[in-house]
């Protein structure tokens, strides 16, 4: 059979109600990782995705998780010879919590509800969807070719991942060898347009540190003390703006990345943003002059204040506090060292006057990934997805928020290409979650096109990086 037999292939199944049925059965597994009940996640690996990937002639590995609160994973391996070029697959089976009482009347978060294009369930859209594509348009690509794909593969499916996918990184570590490949392929959050086909190659990093100013112990009352005393919530307010001017730059050297390079610049120049889901717009001049919307979010680091909290906001008082927290976030791409952020801000808060003030890390950073727009994976993914939808995909060489990349592409080594099923209004984490079936029968059809090609030039790919990268 040939590329567009697999690809009609596809779509009649889609088209006959097959992959309906398959996600339907599968968001009825309340694989809440947020929840108390832990057995439907296991329930979720050992029931739905392990047959389904056996049937396909994998060979199933349940993989314990060594940190606590995490869940097991799922190692799913098909080998067809040495030689051949390898992907790994990844997806997540744990879906935020269903909260029921707050969907709207008629919608069940346990069961698909069809409206029009709108396919409403928890995990339809993040991230049952999304990977039951890619497992079907495995199947498809099978059929096609008579029992083969043509390269090697691995699905690694894990439950933890709305938990902030704890053990993760130590489950990729142990299992280094099952999980060897050349290239990531996977599927999660949205498209930038909902029209338009989109890949992504790595993700901002991300890290969160707070400002402490405490001068004494007690309030002091405003009109006896205030323009005696120095106020902490003004001084913090001040310190803000030495790091952040009032148009959203970065001023302090160590937090700016480096400059935007010429390949990130070219894939951006297509890029556009507009208003978000919820219709929030631009807003002219605001963040890095000189730098397009696009370049500021995906190319450029962006630092947010989060929460400034003095006193009693809720009840202020005449009286002038005695200390004032500020909680930031620098969201960062690759090139910037945050290894010693605590550092870098101290050291420049007191080059500008300011004494006395507590940097220090809270929560868990997260690194930075980005493929090269110009690697051969991504060029092949862009043209592999441009000859199934006949037009060039939308490149990101990073998302702007966050994903576990950095297991795949630090840990394994991997070049990670992301094809993403979803859309911005998909309102995944909250209720009346959705999947559009146009985007769900596109994207199944794209990926049975990837997988297909995987087979016919993955070898000669995997070759080309190695010249690529040296």
């Amino acid at each position: 059979m040939t590329r567009d037999a697999a690809i009609a292939g596809a779509a009649r199944y889609f088209d006959e109600g097959g992959f309906l049925a398959d996600l339907d059965r599968r968001i009825g597994i309340r694989t809440e990782s947020q929840a108390a009940d832990r057995a439907p996640l296991l329930d979720y690996l050992q029931r739905e995705i392990g047959p389904s990937l056996a049937r396909l002639g994998f060979d199933l590995h349940l993989v314990p998780n060594p940190a606590a609160p995490g869940a097991p994973a799922l190692i799913a391996l098909r080998q067809e010879g040495d030689g051949l070029p390898g992907v790994l697959c990844y997806g997540h089976g744990d879906v935020v919590l269903g909260a029921p009482e707050r969907w709207r009347a008629g919608l069940d978060p346990w069961r698909i509800t069809v409206e029009g294009d709108r396919w409403y369930g928890r995990g339809t859209a993040d991230n049952k969807g999304q990977h039951s594509i890619n497992i079907a348009a495995v199947e498809q690509v099978l059929q096609a070719r008579g029992g083969r794909l043509g390269f090697n593969m691995a699905f690694l499916v894990e439950t933890s991942e709305e938990i902030g996918s704890p053990g993760l990184d130590e489950i990729c570590a142990a299992n280094r060898d099952l999980l060897a490949a050349d290239v990531l392929i996977a599927s999660d959050g949205p498209r930038l347009d909902a029209g338009r086909p989109m890949i992504a190659l790595g993700t901002r990093g991300v890290i969160n540190f707070d400002l402490r100013l405490t001068l004494r112990e007690g309030s002091h009352h405003s009109g006896n003390w205030g323009g005696l005393l120095p106020n902490p919530a003004t001084i913090l307010a001040n310190a803000v703006a030495a790091l952040v001017d009032a148009r959203g730059a970065i001023r302090v050297p160590g937090l700016r990345p480096p400059p935007v390079p010429e390949s990130v610049r070219r894939a951006l120049a297509d890029v556009a943003i507009a208003r978000d889901a919820e219709g929030a717009m631009l807003a002219e001049g605001w963040g890095e002059p000189g730098l397009s919307p696009a370049e500021r979010v995906f190319g450029w680091n962006a630092l947010e204040v989060l929460a400034f909290t003095a006193g009693t906001p809720d009840a202020p008082q005449n009286a002038i506090p005695p200390s004032a927290r500020v909680h930031c976030q620098l969201r960062f791409v690759v090139g910037t060292d945050v290894s010693d952020l605590p550092g870098t801000v101290g050291a420049y808060l007191e080059s500008q006057g300011f004494r006395g003030i507590e940097v220090s890390e809270s929560g868990t950073p997260m690194p930075a990934t980005r493929l090269d727009p110009d690697d051969p994976w991504a060029r092949w993914a862009a043209g592999s997805i441009a000859a199934t939808t006949g037009a060039a995909p939308m490149v990101l060489p990073n998302v702007g928020g966050s994903l576990p990349n950095e297991v795949f592409a630090g840990t394994l080594g991997l070049a990670t290409v992301w094809v993403p099923h979803s859309y911005g209004g998909c309102r995944q984490h909250g209720p009346d979650e959705h999947l559009l079936a146009p985007l769900a029968r596109e994207g199944l059809q794209m990926m049975t096109g990837l997988f297909w090609d995987l087979g016919e030039t993955g070898a000669a790919v995997a070759r080309q990086r190695q010249v690529h990268t040296g």
